[in-house]
Parts: structure tokens; sequence; C-alpha cells
């Protein structure tokens, strides 16, 4: 059976991670995150882990040559022989073509990369109705997943909050953002015939079933 080596693509609050979950477990292969990966190697202390933890305690981005080095080091591990989900990552063109060169190495490639699109409203309902507990850190929303009693946790009675990222001017931004850093990135996949675009205004459900559409032979 043929490698299955895919990359999630997708702005905040699109619903990739949920998806890339699933889809890692229908398919038993590694979920790879950058953010998990990044923490992994800061906690370990590793020679990269150290470099990137200079960078990340600056509050500054971790340079692309660095992340690649880090996904390199987590991707040829033994579990990620039969495949691998890479979720967010590359987040710009210099490291798909970094990642890209890796993996020619190693006479691999990318199987496919599914790009999760929803308009920006949707996404800044999304983002801008969670809430959270400061004190136990469970998670609600406002329309999908409120609690029984409006601005109180369930679990110990706190008072939720609503954190500063998920304010709706702030998620513009962030938007704004991902799309001009990912627009290049797009078109390149798109250019590759890799690229697939998945409409995720949908439920959990009908986007899977749109996923495992997107990637049937």
């Amino acid at each position: 059976m043929m490698a299955l080596r895919l990359i999630f693509l997708g702005p905040p609050g699109v619903g990739k991670g949920t998806q890339a979950v699933r889809l890692a477990a229908l398919h038993r292969i590694p979920h790879v995150s950058t953010g998990d990966i990044l923490r992994t190697e800061v906690a370990a202390g590793s020679d990269l882990g150290k470099k990137a933890r200079q960078f990340m305690d600056q509050g500054g981005l971790v340079p692309d040559d660095l992340v690649v080095a880090i996904v390199a080091r987590r991707l040829a591990l033994p579990d990620c022989e039969a495949g691998y989900l890479l979720d967010g990552f590359p987040r710009t063109l210099g490291q798909a073509k970094a990642l890209e060169a890796t993996l020619a190495q190693r006479k691999e490639n990318i199987s496919r990369v599914l790009y999760f699109s929803a308009p920006d409203d949707v996404l800044i309902r999304r983002l801008s109705g969670r809430r959270a507990c400061p004190k136990c850190h469970a998670n609600y929303h406002v329309e999908t997943l409120p609690p029984k009693q409006a601005g109180t946790c369930d679990r110990c009675g706190s008072a939720l909050i609503q954190r500063k990222d998920d304010l709706p001017g702030t998620v513009r931004q962030r938007l704004d953002v991902y799309k001009k850093q990912t627009e290049e990135l797009v078109r390149h996949y798109a250019a590759e015939k890799l690229l697939s675009e998945i409409d995720s205004t949908g439920t959990v459900d009908l986007v899977g079933a749109a996923v495992e559409r997107a990637l049937a032979p």
C-alpha cells in the first residue's frame, strides 16, 4: 500500500485540526502538528529545541530553516514510514520548497494537499464565539457548545472569558495575515496539481466526507 503523505492547510477557525485528528486515526498515520513538535523539542532540551526557544521566548517566529529541520527530524521517525499528516505546515512558500528538497533526498513526495476554506464571516463567528474558563481551562462556544448558564463554567462555576485572540477585530487581522502568508503557497500547490479545496462550512461529518472524496483514487 502506498504511503499517504498529506498536508492540511487552512485559516484559523476553519476546522482543519478536527479533520486532521479524525483522518489520522482513520488511516492510522501520525498527525504531525508543527506547534506540538516545537514544544516537544523545547521540552526535551534538544539542540534544535534550544535554538527554537530563543525565538519563542522573545515572541518571534521561528525561522523557516529551523522549523523545517525540526519537522524533518519528526518525519524521519519509524512511525512516519507508512505516511503522515502535516497539520498547518508548511506556512510559506520557502518552507514548502525546503520540505520538498528534504523529501526528495529520501525519494518521497507529498500525496495530496487539502486546503480548507470558509467565508471570513463564518470564521469570525466561530472564533469570536469561543469562551474559556481561566481556572479549569474548559472550553465553550456561545452557539455550538454553550455552558448551561451563560457566562459561567459548568465544571467549576468560574466566570468565562473571551481570549484577546478571539476578539472580532483581532480575528480579522489574523485572517488577513494568514491570507497574505499562504496565498503564494496555495497557488504553488495548485500548479503542482496537488491541491484540493475543501468547503468547511458544513458539519464535521459532511466535511469529513468531502475529505475522503478528495483522497479517493
